[in-house]
């Protein structure tokens, strides 16, 4: 079992950066691939990128396609969302999940565990 807890959410000013942190507990945090996905007030939640057991494999959605990098540290068992030239649309709550699996996938049903979330809001 794998516990996740995201920190680095906040406020920022469209055009700044956040570096989001999804850290992991548990065993065998390297053998799991990690997603980042986002929900808007009143939306469904969406995929932004996910990353595979080794950092090797990574997938972005294409709103954030190169704005955001996804990163991974197993020695410290984190992964990292950069998010740079924010815009007022990614304003959401931002969820790190894990899935047991060496495949990467873009549906949040596939996934098995989940982080509580953190806010991010970009002004305008």
């Amino acid at each position: 079992q794998v516990q996740l807890v995201e920190s680095g959410g906040g406020l920022v000013q469209a055009g700044g950066s956040l570096r989001l942190s999804c850290a992991a507990s548990g065993r065998s945090f390297s053998n799991y691939m990690i997603g980042w996905f986002r929900q808007a007030p009143g939306k469904e939640r969406e995929f932004a990128a996910s990353i595979s057991w080794n950092g090797g494999v990574k997938d972005y959605a294409e709103s954030v396609k190169g704005r955001f990098t996804i990163s991974r540290d197993n020695a410290k068992n984190t992964v990292y969302l950069q998010m740079n030239s924010l815009k007022p649309e990614d304003t959401a709550i931002y969820y790190c999940a894990a899935r047991s699996t060496y495949s990467l996938s873009r549906v949040p049903e596939r996934y098995d565990y989940w982080g509580q979330g953190t806010q991010v809001s970009v002004s305008s």
